[in-house]
Parts: structure tokens; sequence; C-alpha cells
């Protein structure tokens, strides 16, 4: 489907953390960061980052050494974010929800030297970094963290009182070897995101300055409407340990010098609170976010100073659209995109018009192109495999490198799409996610949808089981809305109206609640791990 232009054309430093100096310079006094009751400025935060730096090398890392951070959405994670960055280390972001074995593999597979982590998750932390040899935990809530600071703000020439005194201590040019343009250039590793693998086992995707950049700066060129501006308050709620909430969320809004208001959990009646109090101008979100909403009373009211929303991290469902745009009186902007691309592909702001079930078209200086299984072009109005080709496409899996672009540069992504008459993106489903009954490829999205059509449904789910007869066959999981009174012989019904005999679920179960991926997403693997085999309907 071709590019979305050219990009490129405003200039950045080479270090992501080149943008938190830039905002502190052109208006240092701005409120930058708001989180529980804490704020602070531009000038504020570009001090902490400082600080931050300079204590991690005192530290003795060095360029190219890896940091994990196990936090969740927090002024501390900002700080030690760009304070990482900007000291020339790899941050390795990581769910905090993760357990001390997971935590484990992910510290020995990225060679991690230090840990930072909150007080929730410093046992955690202890005993993940316990069985790796040299590698150090920071916990916030400790002195080892205003420790870390006032070493830093020494290194910069500050005081060594605490942390109430390095904000005004520290000299942002005197210490040479932490000013943002100075550490490393824009192809050094700057994210290590593990994602999960097909095999299992999770992968790191490497992001370098160069592509984290490369997606913000693309952004930034959509100006009608503008996905950030300068004076808006963004609602970071999204998790800024994945890459939407660090790069599309985080990243963007302080490229801009934008007011961040930072949530760590999303609560439906507590977030609408904040956007009412905090007058927030733009809404990142995913599916889920949306759908909650819309049980709240009085939306139309909370949301009314919000001038975008957007949504991402899994398919907007059209009902969620609709019901959205009847009771908010606003329309949301969808986007796609993955961790390997940083994360931006296609966004539906490219167009400037919100356009239910579609993705939009790529952002400026991103190709793609659709292929069939060989790697060939797709026919005309086909669905075919999503390649991505630009700027913001990583470098390959950790560590060497494999499994990124070809030596094209194109990356094929796994999911299945089509263009319609508009030039515009359409998903259908992940090309994992294909199931075969009788020889007939079924892509479970349209299922899904045909199936969310139906009054009643709150979320559905549909995967591949095996089948003896028909080598696979499908299994719809169901949410219904309270005091809907559907039944699975209703959805049956439904789906019997509407789709071919093949594609009609052979199983329907009605479930209380499906399981989610931190960013909304419907986790299946986690479905086929309790419901396969299970049985509450037949279908005909």
């Amino acid at each position: 489907m071709g590019t979305g232009g050219k990009s490129g054309s405003r200039p950045q430093g080479s270090n992501l953390a080149s943008m938190v100096r830039r905002a502190a310079a052109a208006g240092g006094e701005r409120s930058a960061l708001w989180c529980d009751g804490q704020e602070l400025t531009w000038g504020e935060l570009d001090a902490r980052v400082d600080a931050l730096a300079a204590g991690v090398i005192d530290l003795g890392l060095r360029r190219g050494d890896r940091v994990a951070l196990l936090l969740g959405n927090s002024i501390e994670f900002v700080v030690s974010y760009f304070g990482a960055l900007r000291a020339g280390l790899v941050v390795v972001p990581m769910n905090p929800a993760y357990t001390g074995a997971e935590v484990a593999v992910l510290l020995a597979d990225s060679g991690a030297r230090l840990v930072i982590c909150d007080a929730l998750n410093a046992p955690v932390a202890r005993e993940a970094a316990g069985a790796i040899a040299g590698c150090e935990v920071v916990a916030t809530d400790a002195q080892q963290w205003k420790g870390l600071l006032a070493a830093g703000s020494l290194a910069a020439g500050g005081s060594a009182d605490g942390i109430a005194d390095f904000d005004a201590g520290i000299d942002a040019d005197v210490e040479a070897d932490i000013k943002a343009d100075d550490v490393g250039d824009a192809d050094d590793l700057a994210v290590l995101l593990f994602t999960a693998g097909t095999s299992g086992r999770p992968k790191g995707a490497m992001l370098t300055h160069r592509s984290l950049l490369a997606n913000i700066e693309a952004l930034r060129e959509l100006t009608d409407p503008a996905p950030v501006l300068a004076s808006d308050v963004v609602l970071a709620v999204l998790p800024m340990f994945h890459v939407y909430g660090l790069n599309t969320v985080l990243g963007l809004a302080v490229s801009a010098g934008a007011r961040c208001v930072i949530v760590d959990r999303f609560d439906p009646v507590e977030s609408l609170r904040l956007i009412r109090e905090h007058r927030v101008t733009t809404v990142a979100g995913a599916p889920a976010m949306y759908r909650a909403w819309l049980a709240i009373p009085g939306l139309r009211d909370a949301l009314g100073g919000v001038r975008l929303f957007s949504s991402g991290g899994s398919s907007l469902p059209v009902p969620v659209f609709e019901a959205f745009a009847e009771q908010a009186g606003a329309a949301i902007f969808e986007g796609y995109g993955m961790t390997e691309t940083s994360p931006v592909v296609c966004t539906t702001l490219a167009g400037g018009v919100p356009k239910p079930g579609s993705v939009g078209r790529p952002i400026p200086g991103v190709e793609v192109r659709l292929v069939d299984a060989e790697g060939r072009p797709s026919v005309e109005g086909d669905p075919g495999e999503v390649c991505v080709r630009g700027p913001s496409v990583f470098a390959g899996y950790w560590p060497g490198g494999i499994g990124g672009p070809d030596d094209a540069g194109w990356f094929r992504s796994g999911d299945v799409a089509f263009v319609d008459g508009d030039g515009d993106l359409h998903l259908v489903d992940r090309r994992r996610e294909l199931v075969i009954v009788n020889g007939f490829n079924v892509y479970p999205r349209e299922i899904e949808v045909a199936i969310d059509a139906l009054e009643g449904v709150e979320e559905v789910a549909v995967v591949g089981i095996p089948d003896d007869r028909t080598g696979d066959s499908l299994m719809a999981l169901v949410v219904a809305r309270p005091g809907s009174g559907l039944t699975a012989d209703a959805v049956a019904v439904h789906c019997a109206g509407r789709l071919a005999r093949f594609k009609i679920p052979s199983v329907i179960r009605l479930v209380d609640a499906l399981p989610h991926s931190a960013t909304g997403k419907v986790a299946k693997g986690r479905l086929r791990e309790v419901y396969q085999g299970e049985v509450d309907h037949r279908g005909t």
C-alpha cells in the first residue's frame, strides 16, 4: 500500500534523553509530570535525569550495559528510563507483575547489571538478581535510590544532602559525559523489549535510539489532527514497560514538552475523575479502557475537554467505536503497530478521519506491503501478510540481531490484513492464529467481529482447537453483558445467519471474563490452556 510519506525533517539529538533536555530548555518552569500528588517541572525532571545518569556511571556501569526496570507507571520510571539512556545504557523494561522466575530469565538473557524496582517488587527483584552474577538491585523507596541520585548530584556538581537538594544543585552543562548528545550515537541500542516468542521463550526486540526517535518524528509530522501538542495534557495510563505506553505515549509527550498525568493502574471511575481534574486533552488507550468507560454514567461531561482519543494494542471492536461516539460524542482514532516497529505502523490519524474497523494508513516514512505465504505480492483486495519497511523497524532479536528485516529492509509481521478502496488497512488476524477447518482457511478475527455485533455480547475470543473429523474446529468464548440473558444457543443462531457453515464455532462457551495482556489484548494462549476440551454447546 506504499509509504506514508517523507519523514525525518525535524531535528533531533542522537539520544532519546535529549528530548528531556530540549523540553527543559524551552520551558524549565512548566509542569512536566504529575503522579499521585507529586509534580515535577521540566527543569526538575532534567536535573533528576542528569543525577540518575551520573549516579549509574558512578556505580561503574558503562555505555551498552543493560539496566532492568521493574517499575509501574511512576515518576521514578520516567527518571530511571531517561537517566539510563542519557548515560548510554540500554533499558530493559519488565512487567512488574512478573514472578521471580520470569524476571530471572530476562535478567539472564539480557545480561542486566542493575535492576531498579519499587518497594512492592523489591523481593522479586532481589530473588531474581541473586542468581545473576554482578547484578545489583536499587529500590526507589530505599536509601539506595537516594544514594544513587545523591552520587549523581555530586558527580554533576550538586549537593550530597539528598533528593531535596540535587534539583537546584545540578548544572546541566557541567558534566560533559552525561550530556544527551555526547553519550553514544543514534544506532546504539536504547531499549531491549522482550516479547512472547512462538517457541514459548520471550525474545528481546532490539530498538535503537534512531528507530524510537524515527517513530516519534513520523507521528509529529501528522497535523490534522496532531497526535500531541506542547499545550496538551496527556493521560499516561498505558503501561510504560510496553512499547505503546513507553514510546507512543511517554516518548511522544516528552518530544512535544506536553504535561503527563501518570496513572499506574486503570480504574474507570478514578481515571475519569483525573481527566476532569487535570483537564486532560489527549487520551491514548486500549479497547478494554473504552469498553469499561461505556458503563460509567456522565461520560460525555467527564470527557468534554479531551480533544483526541486514540486506541491501539489490539483491534477496537466496531460496536465499541460506535457506542463511544454516541455516549462520549467523540470518535476514536485507531492505530496498528508492534514492538518490532517502535511501534506505530499505521493510524487513521494519517488520513485525518476515524474509520470504524480500520487502522488507517502508514505514518510518514513507513512502507507497507501485503504478501502471500511465498512472499509474493497479494492479489489486490485479498488478505496478505503485512510487511513493513522504514527507519523505525528494529535491529533484530537479542543478542545477535536474528529475525530482523531482510536484506531489502522488509520485516514480516505475521499479521494478516487487506487494503480497502480508500487505501486504508484492515487487520484480519495473526497468521499463526489461522485455523484450517476441512481444508478451508478461517481467521478467528472474522468470527469475533460477527459475534461482537450480537446484542448482549460484552467481549468474545475465538481460538482453534483440534478436531478428529475436521483437523481443526473453532471455539468461541463469550462474555455476556450483565442482565442480557444471552445464551450459547443464541450465539449459535446468530452465527448461522452470518457465517459460512465451516466458520461456525463448534464449541460456544459463556464465561465470566477473558484474560488480558497489559495493553488489553486477549491472551489467547492462556485461553487454550484453561478452556480447551470443555464443551457447552455444539454448533450444527
